[in-house]
């Protein structure tokens, strides 16, 4: 089943996450690799596709796992949670209708 993994940013956390942004790609490489991965990106902090210093508030990923409970533990493993870039993480699951 697919899940959707909302994360909301800690204040001022831009830094942290361009250093950890390599590990939670590769892990995100991983699951689209495995064919596991609809979608993944972050929310910007302003209205810009780059938004500069002003940095991210978040993230969004749905991606395929056999349960919720590897959904969760997967969404707990990410590098960003190791980092403190997130303060929040939800795990949802996610019916894909459209498109």
């Amino acid at each position: 089943m697919w899940y959707a993994i909302t994360a909301l940013d800690h204040a001022d956390s831009l830094s942290k996450r361009l250093a950890a942004r390599p590990a939670h790609v590769a892990r995100l490489q991983d699951l689209k690799n495995a064919g596991h991965l609809l979608l993944a990106g972050p929310f910007p902090a302003i209205d810009s596709e780059d938004p500069g210093p002003a940095g991210f508030s978040g993230s969004l990923i749905v991606a395929e796992f056999a349960d919720l409970a590897a959904a969760q533990a997967w969404a707990n493993a990410d590098p960003y949670v190791a980092a403190e870039v997130y303060r929040e993480v939800s795990v949802r699951p996610f019916r894909k209708t459209l498109p």
